[in-house]
């Protein structure tokens, strides 16, 4: 019946709903920001948002978006931590980060469906709360997130010492060894994320027995 987005990095969040706008205008607004976007970040996006958005879009004659990256951080959760919980609302507050706003329940939806004002203004404030807290969990577990969409690549001529994950700058942190090759280990200044550079410094001399 609605959906909240915004772009990283900026203010403003986007609220569409039936009630506002009607079912095709609020539907054809979210093919055009994924049609636009190189990747969303979401929370069980893959299994729930996504899924559902595409039925929709099916359903109006509107083609595929283009393709984009999915940063699903529910997965994240899951894989590299291990919460009591791995609800949105839990994961923030152990975080420090914040809490989804406090609603009526089922009820809010029930009150939704029967075009009420109030329940409508609430509605709007809980789905463009839980945007928020998206992107602020989203910072706070970006060092985690494992095959995040490079930075580099979506930023033509980014200098090589620029975190793949957030593009912040990168200082020399060590070594990073393999079985036979050393490294040029690095560390994002910005979000903390590790990784090691493409130039092999040293090598082991192999031979035979």
């Amino acid at each position: 019946m609605c959906f909240a987005a915004k772009w990283y990095g900026q203010e403003p969040v986007e609220f569409y709903s039936t009630y506002h706008n009607g079912k095709a205008e609020m539907v054809e607004a979210a093919h055009e920001l994924l049609d636009e976007t190189d990747a969303v970040i979401h929370y069980n996006g893959k299994r729930f948002d996504i899924p559902h958005l595409n039925r929709e879009f099916l359903t109006q004659d509107l083609t595929p978006p283009s393709p984009f990256a999915q940063i699903d951080l529910l997965n994240v959760a899951r894989k590299q931590f291990r919460f009591t919980s791995n609800k949105l609302d839990h994961v923030a507050q152990q975080l420090g980060i914040g809490a989804k706003t406090s609603h009526t329940g089922f009820q809010l939806w029930v009150d939704c469906m029967a075009g009420k004002d109030e329940a409508w203004d609430l509605m709007k404030k809980y789905n463009t709360q839980d945007v928020v807290l998206t992107e602020e969990v989203y910072d706070a577990l970006l060092p985690w997130i494992p095959s995040h969409p490079n930075y580099r690549l979506y930023h033509p001529g980014a200098d090589d010492l620029l975190c793949t994950n957030c593009g912040g700058n990168l200082r020399k942190d060590g070594k990073a060894y393999t079985k036979v090759s050393v490294f040029q280990r690095y560390v994002c200044s910005d979000c903390g994320k590790g990784c090691r550079g493409n130039k092999r410094l040293d090598a082991a001399t192999i031979t035979d027995a």
